[in-house]
């Protein structure tokens, strides 16, 4: 069976997401130890954005996942094939989305538009750090920073658009940095379910279509 130290869970691969989940949960309810450092933080990016939101991290969020299979048609050194790759992905997104749902219906924490109760974790956060953990964990430090770089500008636009507060977006990187984690700590029981080989074939091709006027690709893959 292929192995490789990604796919070997370590304990010193908990203690950042333990920290950062641990300093966002200090955040939590009306007398929280971080309770005023979440109002200066909002008060100071209410007044930044002032009467102009953007909402471009509804989209954002989704770029780090989308470089870590982009990469894939470059000449790039990746770890794994790539339908390792899209087993590691589908795991960590499953547990991304369930860490989130649980904790935030568990929590009930108010967003500080005072809007719905579902504010800790950051969901977009947790999405924008799980791909750059995603990132990091296969492609390197070198492509790792630039995903790192846009999650981080993720946390910071929900701050921005009031949608959360700093502990939230904190909450939010812990549980996206561990399920990246745990979708390649599963990745030897997604080989033995699937049967994936070490091996894989990719093609992807430009497509035009002059009558939409529109432009595509089409991707095939040798499992």
């Amino acid at each position: 069976e292929k192995s490789d130290y990604t796919t070997q869970f370590r304990p010193k691969q908990l203690i950042v997401p333990a920290a950062l989940f641990g300093v966002g949960a200090l955040g939590i309810g009306e007398n929280a130890p971080l309770n005023k450092i979440d109002l200066k933080v909002r008060d100071k990016a209410l007044q930044i954005r002032g009467n102009c939101p953007m909402h471009f991290d509804n989209y954002l969020q989704y770029l780090p996942t989308a470089m870590y299979f982009g990469l894939s048609a470059l000449p790039t050194k990746s770890k794994h094939t790539f339908p390792e790759k899209i087993c590691v992905a589908a795991v960590a997104f499953i547990s991304e989305t369930a860490l989130v749902n649980g904790l935030k219906y568990t929590i009930r924490e108010q967003r500080p538009n005072f809007g719905e109760h579902n504010s800790f974790p950051s969901g977009h956060t947790a999405t924008a750090f799980t791909g750059a953990e995603l990132v990091r964990t296969e492609y390197g430090w070198g492509y790792g920073i630039p995903a790192y770089i846009i999650a981080t500008g993720v946390g910071c636009m929900r701050l921005y658009n009031d949608r959360h507060w700093i502990t939230d977006t904190l909450g939010g990187a812990a549980v996206g940095i561990i399920s990246a984690r745990i979708g390649y700590w599963l990745l030897p029981l997604s080989r033995k379910m699937f049967n994936l080989k070490s091996s894989s074939a990719i093609a992807i091709a430009p497509v035009y279509y002059s009558e939409f006027q529109a432009a595509g690709a089409s991707c095939a893959i040798c499992f």
